[in-house]
């Protein structure tokens, strides 16, 4: 059996009110439960880490015989193990619920396999319904759970014979105010972002994300703050909407690993040549930007130093996303190119 147009709306209307909950480390989930005769009797969404999965708010508030023969459309498949709370698909094998219409397959391997739970029990199941708007919903949980870490973006800018920095160690302004806006913009839609303590030390960033006005994005990326030098009391970053987090030592797995355990699911890395490089050099880095101005520097203040390539056939490969015209600057997107890709 496919799915009905009732199920179809139903469906949009979960993904609409999963954006209720927040986005983290756990997905932005929806579901909407429906009456054998297509009336809806409850919706739910999840509502952070520890509360009640969408479906078991669904749920409850109803009885038995409200339940019993019912659909629910969910956004993501209901999950089939103990965390903090119970396994969503044995709640519902209990419910009496008779159909499930879910969008996105769980990649979790611990959380996985509701749907195959479900149809053991004699529950129908319906998989993939709008599932290019699920998983656009919750893109990022997605990734992370590919990764295993947050995803990367490592930026950086440049003059177009690759210095970040005159001989002097001035970097104001390399490029124009069009690439400027366009890193504020993507800064906004990070979910933190890292610099190095030297970079601090030397420009003062505010690390926060500001419209052409200098009024802050309502979106502010968590500012995270690498090296063993202190961050001074009056530095501008102590001044950031959202309280730095620092790291003084260099495991750069053990900074994403701690960053993910704080809902981080987008790093921003654009704190200097030395952060940048550490990034490439450990493999962590999943997408570059680097914006280039039409502009010759010399010296040898490199927009990246060592990320240890000591041959061509080391080199790290990219593949281009995009080539966007910023003023009279550009805008190279590229994804990094991983083993086998």
């Amino acid at each position: 059996m496919t799915a009905t147009a009732v199920e179809l709306a139903a469906m949009m209307r979960a993904l609409e009110i999963a954006t209720h909950g927040p986005a983290g480390l756990n997905p932005q989930v929806g579901a909407v439960l429906l009456s054998p005769d297509g009336d809806v009797l409850a919706e739910g969404w999840h509502r952070g880490a520890g509360t009640p999965h969408a479906e078991i708010d669904a749920l409850s508030g109803l009885s038995e015989e409200e339940v019993r023969g019912a659909t629910i459309i969910v956004t993501l498949e209901p999950c089939n193990h103990h965390g903090r709370t119970g396994p969503c698909a044995q709640a519902l094998i209990a419910a009496g619920v008779a159909r499930v219409v879910y969008s996105v397959a769980d990649p979790n391997a611990i959380s996985t396999g509701g749907g195959e739970t479900l149809r053991a029990a004699g529950i129908e199941v319906e998989a993939g319904l709008l599932a290019e708007d699920g998983t656009a919903l919750i893109a990022g949980w997605l990734e992370v759970q590919r990764l295993g870490r947050p995803h990367v973006t490592v930026k950086w800018a440049q003059s177009l014979d690759g210095r970040a920095a005159a001989a002097d160690g001035s970097s104001r302004w390399i490029t124009g105010p069009a690439a400027r806006a366009d890193v504020h913009a993507r800064r906004a839609a990070a979910d933190a972002i890292v610099a190095g303590v030297g970079t601090v030390l030397a420009d003062d960033p505010a690390l926060t994300a500001r419209r052409d006005d200098g009024s802050l994005y309502p979106a502010q990326p968590l500012p995270v703050i690498l090296g063993r030098r202190p961050t001074p009391e009056s530095a501008a970053v102590r001044q950031h909407p959202r309280t730095p987090v620092f790291f003084a030592g260099d495991d750069l797995d053990a900074v994403l690993e701690d960053l993910r355990a704080r809902g981080v699911q987008r790093v921003f890395v654009e704190g200097g040549p030395t952060v940048a490089s550490a990034f490439v050099r450990a493999g962590l880095a999943d997408e570059v930007l680097a914006y280039v101005a039409p502009v010759l520097v010399g010296g040898d203040r490199v927009a990246l130093d060592d990320i240890g390539v000591g041959s061509i056939a080391d080199a790290v490969r990219l593949e281009t996303a995009e080539v966007t015209p910023l003023g009279p600057d550009l805008l190279f997107r590229a994804r990094v190119v991983r083993g086998g890709a």
